[in-house]
């Protein structure tokens, strides 16, 4: 038995006492951080590629493809580049968007709203999509943030594999930390096709998380934010 193979048996195992039967469908949820490797960037973006393009030719010889055929042949390539430059993106520290704080000259004291950010994830325990609408809001502390800046921490976050959870608290928390505050919300409305094309394939459903801080904490606050993402525009 080899090494790999062996590494696989004792992860099978090691899920808070449960095996991955046992657990099946159900989402695990470890803690805020997506969980990252100390050595996680020893790699440049080339050399992952480089692996990247090896071991999924590997999963694809297995199943069974013809890696000689014209339509096939270049697909290990155009994965591998899709998974660090495009849809995992977003676990680089290097691609965090840079943000620019303005002072709030209006004087504009009201909560601000972006809503129907749309975004594209992938279920970190399936890799397949999760596609859905962010909206985020905030209460000026003092300083005001570009709205395009606010899709770009959205992309930011999704773009690696997540739990909805998660996503939904570290777009909130980096929106505290940039502009000092906690009157910030942030709702999150999504498919995930780790249920609608696999698994219990329910189509119809979606999943909702929130995160309400500071003045959103506040029942009127809530129907205010709600009235905005309701009320079409």
């Amino acid at each position: 038995m080899n090494t790999e193979t062996l590494k696989i048996k004792k992860n099978k195992h090691n899920l808070n006492g449960f095996t991955i039967d046992d657990i099946g469908d159900d989402h695990l949820l470890t803690g805020l951080e997506t969980p990252m490797k100390k050595d996680a960037f020893k790699l440049s973006d080339s050399d992952k590629k480089e692996r990247i393009t090896f071991l999924f030719e590997e999963i694809m010889d297995v199943l069974g493809l013809d890696l000689t055929d014209d339509s096939l042949k270049g697909t290990p390539q155009r994965v591998a580049k899709m998974y660090v430059d495009e849809i995992f993106a977003g676990l680089n520290p290097a691609n965090k968007p840079k943000i620019a704080l303005f002072d709030n000259k209006y004087k504009y004291n009201q909560m601000l709203v972006e809503k129907n950010i749309t975004f594209y994830s992938n279920c970190e325990h399936h890799f397949v999509p999760i596609i859905g609408k962010a909206h985020v809001a905030y209460i000026s502390s003092g300083k005001v943030i570009g709205l395009s800046k606010l899709n770009r921490i959205v992309q930011y976050y999704a773009k690696r594999p997540q739990v909805q959870e998660r996503l939904t608290n570290q777009i909130a928390n980096e929106l505290k930390t940039i502009l000092n505050t906690n009157d910030v919300a942030v709702i999150i409305d999504a498919k995930h096709l780790c249920v609608s094309s696999r698994g219990i394939k329910d189509d119809t459903s979606s999943t909702v998380t929130t995160f309400y801080g500071g003045e959103f904490n506040s029942a009127d606050k809530i129907r205010e934010l709600q009235h905005y993402i309701n009320t079409s525009g």
